[in-house]
């Protein structure tokens, strides 16, 4: 069976006892995998951990949106130069806690835009709680970017066609298998197969049966058993296609 974990966070500190072990359970089961930075440093990381198989995606998170500026930006743009750097990301808004003013995310979520486009690179959305003004600030770049991946998604069906009808990819992470996560269960639903992708956000949001685990992407499988029973589809074919949807979306050639 393929899979790949398109959204995994292994520099993190949560990693650092056993982050070899880790990724090597990941390759021994997944075809690829995808470290997402969410800072500088945290990008810097991501980066110094690709390889073979292992890939890395560079941005600021809009929790860091107060760190973007001119020398990182330049320092950003040295990391895509990282042949296995695939992706900006992961940008976007978080209106959940107000850690960072939102007149504050909305432009660094925009540069990075702007900076995605420039490179012809796609770009990784986080939003939480920010759906209008992310899909808002979105509809000016999506045509101009090679694609657009919804990360970690969190809204209901409604969001998600509306996501779908600007051409991003949706990605589900294991709080879709959560009993209580009816409206991202619906959200999978309406999501083309052609359109869906499956990742980890590891260490978060281990699926059901790891709960309250540390999450790693080994653990991906889980989430595309999960997505294949729900939509009715046998679980090799769904493998395939979110594998040759984040191919193309990433530009990756199966190695």
């Amino acid at each position: 069976m393929r899979c790949v974990d398109t959204h995994c966070h292994l520099q993190m500190p949560k990693f650092d006892e056993d982050r070899n072990e880790a990724l090597e359970r990941a390759l021994d089961c997944l075809d690829w995998l995808v470290i997402v930075g969410d800072d500088l440093e945290g990008s810097q990381a991501a980066c110094a951990l690709t390889r073979e198989r292992v890939y890395a995606v560079v941005g600021f998170h809009p929790y860091s949106a107060g760190e973007l500026n001119d020398t990182t930006e330049e320092a950003l743009r040295e990391l895509t130069r990282n042949p296995r750097t695939v992706g900006i990301g992961e940008i976007g808004l978080d209106y959940y806690n107000e850690y960072t003013p939102r007149a504050l995310q909305q432009p660094t979520f925009e540069r990075q835009l702007a900076l995605a486009v420039e490179l012809q690179m796609p770009v990784v959305i986080h939003s939480r709680d920010a759906q209008e003004d992310t899909l808002a600030i979105l509809r000016d770049y999506v045509i101009r970017l090679p694609s657009c991946i919804m990360h970690c998604f969190g809204g209901d069906a409604f969001f998600a066609e509306q996501c779908l009808d600007l051409g991003c990819h949706i990605s589900f992470a294991g709080n879709v298998t959560y009993p209580k996560a009816e409206a991202l269960r619906a959200a999978a639903r309406v999501t083309p197969q052609e359109r869906l992708l499956v990742e980890t956000d590891a260490p978060y949001l281990a699926p059901q049966c790891h709960r309250g685990k540390r999450c790693e992407p080994s653990y991906v499988l889980h989430t595309l058993e999960f997505i294949a029973k729900l939509k009715d589809i046998d679980i090799d074919e769904l493998g395939e296609q979110v594998t040759a949807n984040a191919c193309s979306v990433f530009n990756i050639s199966s190695e």
